[in-house]
């Protein structure tokens, strides 16, 4: 316990004061995490590989898939992470309105930022394959702020970089 790095690891980990009720709930903020770097690592790795142009997108994706060593696994890991992260995330929430965490306004208003941070980063994931469910997904979702009353169709457009979605969104 004299190296500094081997304390710090075991006050955070073995040593960590934690109240008598503590109970499996409290394990979905450090799920979230370790899923986090899993998504960023295998975001990393699919990302060497990928080509954004929309005429090309969807076969970098299929050159992952199958050219790649091991590139259907690191695919596979980042899709099904990413559903995982969604669960421990809701599971995450559930678990602070039973407990009452929303009485600490300010903490809870930075949850609520981070979720829909992280649905914005789902949905840009979502649409990078470039597929027919990427495309109509990306046309659906942005087309619902043409709601927005008197801007809305120009913010659509700005989103989308034209008049439709294309390579520019």
């Amino acid at each position: 316990k004299t190296h500094p790095l081997i304390k710090i690891a075991n006050d955070a980990l073995v040593d960590l004061p934690t109240p008598s009720n503590i109970s499996a709930w409290w394990n979905f903020g450090s799920l979230l995490g370790l899923c986090l770097i899993t998504q960023i690592l295998t975001g990393l790795f699919l990302a060497m590989h990928y080509t954004s142009d929309i005429s090309t997108a969807f076969s970098s994706v299929t050159h992952i898939c199958r050219d790649v060593n091991y590139g259907w696994l690191i695919r596979n890991v980042h899709a099904n992470g990413a559903s995982f992260f969604f669960i421990c995330i809701y599971m995450h929430i559930a678990r602070g309105l039973y407990y009452g965490s929303y009485l600490y306004k300010e903490t809870w208003n930075i949850g609520v930022v981070l979720l829909l941070l992280v649905m914005m980063t789902a949905f840009v994931g979502y649409v990078l394959p470039w597929g027919q469910m990427s495309f109509w997904g990306a046309t659906v979702i942005t087309n619902l702020l043409s709601a927005v009353p008197y801007m809305g169709d120009m913010l659509v457009q700005w989103i989308w970089g034209g008049f439709s979605v294309d390579n520019a969104t």
